[in-house]
């Protein structure tokens, strides 16, 4: 990576998806808002937790939207930008679809920052998105406090290969595609505690696109997706089993974490969206008794551009597993299983 004069992340209050704001508090704001105007066409819309809008041409195409933005993560500048772009266009994959093209969010501070600095985020974003084989068409730029970017993204498929949080069923196997631990790494980034190593092993992780969901989502054993984001495991995990009215058992043991997660969640290493996310959400989740502090830390760490979570036919979900980690991606674990029951979480 590049080596800045000053440090990216000292400039936001924030980082990554780490700036959500928490389950609790988003789910208090769209409490009294009205719903989606009944439009036969709008097949997903605010009334789950899904990752993007659908919207139903005709009977062959739909259309996905989506948008994703947020504060840097890390203090290269062209780096922030390939995780945020990454990131954006993984909600596209997440909904089943492919993605056709992309517009700029940006917000910068330019009386801090200098446009050099700024072109280079674009030139991260932009990057990834020719890799996803698309164009950054547009966008929009303002000038803020502190320093922002995304995209908003546009894609396509076909209405039978749309997966939804809320396809879950009774009996499904659960695939998690990419390694937990981004939230911790970029806490001990942030205090200069994060080896370079674990350092590429981010950017490696959080660069890497999802675009393994199309390909899934041509599958008839593939009966839900979503992504891990700044939720946490079991934040977007209890998403699903809300959505799906089915309890979701996760395997511990079976959880892939990045390298260094562990240690760094055992030295004190978290971000403050961790214990947001308990605090929104922990009175659903079932935990093993006197399971250690750093253990739920791990379980609740924000995912910048995570991985995919996924609920497919259990007699599938090995080799389902296998082309996942074939794909490209070789954290790719089996990690629990689905069961009829109230919506939680239940670990062990």
């Amino acid at each position: 990576m590049s080596k800045p004069h000053f440090r990216l992340t000292s400039l936001a209050h924030g980082g990554g998806c780490g700036c959500k704001l928490a389950p609790s508090v988003l789910r208090q704001l769209l409490a009294d808002q009205p719903a989606a105007a009944p439009f036969a066409q709008l097949l997903v819309g605010t009334e789950t937790d899904d990752d993007a809008a659908v919207w139903r041409v005709n009977d062959d195409i739909c259309i996905i939207a989506t948008t994703d933005f947020f504060m840097p993560i890390v203090d290269d500048p062209r780096d922030f930008g390939c995780i945020a772009a990454a990131n954006a266009l993984s909600d596209i994959y997440a909904m089943g679809g492919k993605p056709i093209l992309a517009l700029a969010i940006l917000g910068m501070p330019l009386d801090k920052l200098p446009v050099e600095t700024v072109r280079e985020i674009l030139q991260g974003g932009a990057s990834i998105c020719a890799e996803a084989g698309i164009p950054v068409a547009g966008g929009h730029s303002i000038d803020t406090p502190e320093p922002i970017y995304g995209l908003a993204v546009v894609g396509l498929c076909r209405p039978e290969e749309i997966r939804r949080n809320s396809g879950a069923r009774p009996g499904d196997a659960l695939i998690l595609t990419k390694g937990i631990g981004i939230g911790i790494y970029s806490a001990a980034f942030k205090k200069g505690a994060l080896s370079d190593a674990a350092y590429a092993e981010m950017i490696a992780s959080t660069t890497l696109l999802n675009r393994v969901g199309h390909a899934l989502a041509q599958d008839s054993a593939v009966h839900g997706i979503t992504d891990i984001t700044g939720f946490g495991l079991l934040g977007h995990a209890l998403e699903m089993a809300r959505s799906s009215h089915v309890t979701l058992n996760i395997d511990y043991e079976r959880i892939p974490f990045l390298s260094e997660a562990i240690s760094l969640a055992e030295a004190g290493y978290a971000t403050g969206a961790s214990g947001r996310n308990w605090a929104s959400y922990g009175d659903e989740i079932a935990l093993p008794r006197n399971m250690p502090a750093w253990r739920q830390t791990l379980l609740t760490d924000p995912q910048t551009s995570g991985g995919l979570l996924v609920a497919c036919a259990p007699g599938r979900a090995e080799a389902i597993c296998a082309s996942i980690e074939a794909a490209g991606y070789p954290l790719a674990r089996i990690i629990g299983s689905v069961s009829a029951g109230e919506s939680v979480i239940r670990v062990t």
